[in-house]
């Protein structure tokens, strides 16, 4: 069940001999020769072992998931933290649970933490967290991190390497692109099919583990590319949009890529083509929802606002809900309340340039017309 693209890793794998110029990228290798096949394998067997001891949650049904997507940096981890809260009705995967996607793992992991609470006094939780603080700080400025909160379904995909996920690790974004595209580039539809089975069943896990009668709720940028893949998956997929001005959204993601990219030495070559790959994936990050959403019914596809999102987070949730037909629990309310207060709370003072990129706002306004007309957004100050 698990697509593992072995040509992929193999080509990866190849790079990163060649490109073990420091103690950085030599750790790297060791991970992937050593850590990625075992865990890889040992995810395979799991998997498959979870029909042995775990038959039941081949009966789950997939109903009406909800998707949050969106260009990084619009809203999308605000928004799918908030629905979160409602932990009676949505069913979400933890950061770890995205490297265990058996049943059989995540029960093991779960027991652990029980006798830990029990026997222990949750001694190795207080250390685990204390490792988080440490190891994420950075990480946290720019995003939520922790391995018991919700984070992208995307990462299932990681260590299968059928996903442009890998390219945090070797950031030569050429090597990801036709998974960066999805459906919009030259992934084989008989690859895009194995990929899209494989996070199915994974969905479904969870499904048997957090309760059957729950919805999925994901948030992931990078299927603004899937969404043919995902109706055909899930035939009754409902999806929120988070759009932002492409002026703050485009420079973050180039920001960060590039700080990649210096960490890995990477060549003025790769670079060039990086930035290059960057643009378009924006740039069809924007387009292509808009366009593969059109003719879903009002109720099953929606837009949400970034400053919409951060002005009124609870009735911004509360709209979610009315146009997909839910209702709040008095619990869920409440809980929706406090986490809103606190996402009203925080605002971000890091700031990017368009300049990340290369690109000036003329191009970025005439790649993107339709949505520069239908949302008028403004040019920052001091940009010409």
């Amino acid at each position: 069940m698990m697509p593992f693209d072995l040509r992929l890793y193999l080509r990866l794998f190849r790079k990163g001999i060649r490109d073990a110029r420091s103690s950085g990228r030599r750790r790297m290798l060791i991970v992937l020769a050593v850590v990625v096949p075992m865990l890889a394998l040992v995810n395979a067997v799991c998997f498959a072992l979870d029909h042995v001891f775990f038959p039941g949650f081949r009966r789950v049904a997939l109903r009406e998931p909800i998707f949050v997507i969106g260009h990084a940096r619009s809203g999308t981890s605000l928004l799918h933290g908030l629905l979160a809260e409602d932990t009676d009705r949505f069913s979400w995967f933890m950061t770890y649970e995205l490297v265990l996607p058996s049943i059989l793992q995540r029960k093991v992991v779960r027991l652990l933490g029980h006798l830990d609470r029990r026997l222990l006094g949750g001694v190795i939780d207080a250390w685990i967290r204390a490792w988080e603080d440490r190891v994420f700080a950075r990480g946290r400025e720019m995003h939520p991190m922790s391995l018991t909160g919700p984070e992208e379904d995307e990462f299932l995909l990681t260590i299968p390497f059928s996903s442009s996920t890998v390219s945090v690790l070797f950031p030569d974004l050429r090597d990801t692109a036709d998974y960066q595209a999805f459906d919009h580039g030259s992934l084989p539809a008989a690859k895009r099919r194995r990929v899209m089975r494989y996070y199915r069943e994974c969905v479904r896990r969870q499904l048997y583990l957090n309760g059957s009668d729950r919805i999925h709720l994901s948030k992931n940028p990078l299927f603004c590319s899937k969404i043919p893949s995902l109706l055909e998956t899930f035939p009754d997929a409902r999806f929120v949009v988070c759009l932002r001005s492409p002026y703050e959204t485009m420079p973050s993601i180039a920001k960060m890529m590039k700080r990649n990219w210096k960490a890995a030495q990477c060549d003025a070559e790769t670079l060039e083509a990086g930035l290059a790959l960057l643009v378009e994936s924006s740039v069809g990050f924007y387009l292509h929802p808009l366009a593969d959403l059109e003719g879903l019914p009002s109720d099953r596809a929606m837009v949400v606002r970034y400053e919409d999102l951060v002005e009124r987070p609870a009735a911004t949730v509360r709209e979610v809900y009315a146009r997909f037909g839910l209702t709040f629990t008095s619990a869920a309310a409440e809980r929706l309340a406090q986490a809103a207060k606190a996402a009203r709370a925080y605002r971000p003072d890091h700031r990017y340039a368009l300049a990340e990129l290369g690109l000036g706002p003329e191009e970025v306004e005439a790649r993107l017309a339709p949505l520069f007309a239908r949302y008028d957004w403004p040019r920052p100050e001091g940009v010409a």
